[in-house]
């Protein structure tokens, strides 16, 4: 009985020192990419007006999404457009780049695309999965209305078959 104590005591002991190294690890992981983050939006000046208008954008067309949540059509023709925004990102980017001087105070339009993928493209992505998310929900909603319907047609029949 002894040699099982003894032995569930280093399993838990070493349970317990995976667990503590793997927190400390993800505690040391986490907190460089937080502190590149916090750095990255601290770099951008947020009162130019261009920028304003960009975020008023992203807000406009979210608020157009839920609007017209029921309308599938319209939907997917914003998907169509937030993905088609996505995919011209790069060349927005390298256009940008060329003339940033004539719209904002300092170059934020990076080889690598950093900046128009965080400000441009990652609102786009989140608008397009709330109107996935929506499409599916109706999708849902439309199949129980048909399934719904043939059982009420289903019963109809048997009634006219008993008659």
């Amino acid at each position: 009985m002894e040699d099982l104590k003894s032995a569930l005591r280093e399993h838990a002991d070493l349970v317990a020192d995976l667990v503590e190294r793997v927190s400390s690890d993800l505690k040391i992981g986490f907190r460089p990419a937080v502190d590149s983050f916090v750095g990255f939006f601290h770099s951008i000046d947020w009162n130019e007006p261009w920028l304003i208008c960009l975020l008023l954008f992203h807000f406009t067309l979210l608020v157009i999404a839920f609007i017209s949540r029921k309308r599938v059509n319209f939907q997917i023709g914003l998907s169509i457009f937030a993905f088609s925004g996505v995919y011209l990102a790069e060349r927005i980017n390298h256009i940008l780049a060329k003339n940033w001087r004539s719209f904002a105070g300092q170059n934020y339009f990076d080889p690598n695309g950093l900046f128009i993928s965080v400000l441009w493209s990652g609102p786009l992505l989140v608008l397009s999965i709330v109107l996935v998310v929506n499409t599916l929900i109706s999708l849902c909603k439309l199949i129980v209305k048909w399934k719904r319907a043939e059982l009420r047609h289903r019963a109809r029949v048997s009634r006219g078959k008993q008659d």
